[in-house]
């Protein structure tokens, strides 16, 4: 992917315009939209392999491929729930 750098450049310049609470608020909501970005994809992709087996059109290596994907899906938003977890238990 290649960014327009001078757009690139004016966003960043353009947070670090916020106050570091407005910052916080950023980074959480676009923290939350890419995962659910990612869970969409991850979604799509279920679907297709579901529409694949129902065709018996599977590759072998299909089903560990999703698993590693959901597995890197799940390591990416566990450390953020395992804190909170571990926050609501003391």
């Amino acid at each position: 992917m290649v960014l327009n750098t001078s757009k690139f450049q004016q966003a960043i310049e353009t947070v670090e315009a916020l106050s570091i609470d407005e910052q916080a608020v950023l980074l959480e909501i676009l923290h939350k939209r890419l995962l659910q970005q990612q869970h969409e994809q991850l979604l799509q992709k279920t679907i297709a392999a579901e529409q694949d087996d129902a065709q018996e059109n599977v590759k072998h290596d299909s089903a560990g491929d999703f698993l590693v994907e959901v597995d890197n899906f799940l390591l990416k938003i566990a450390p953020r729930s395992k804190s909170k977890k571990a926050e609501s238990t003391f």
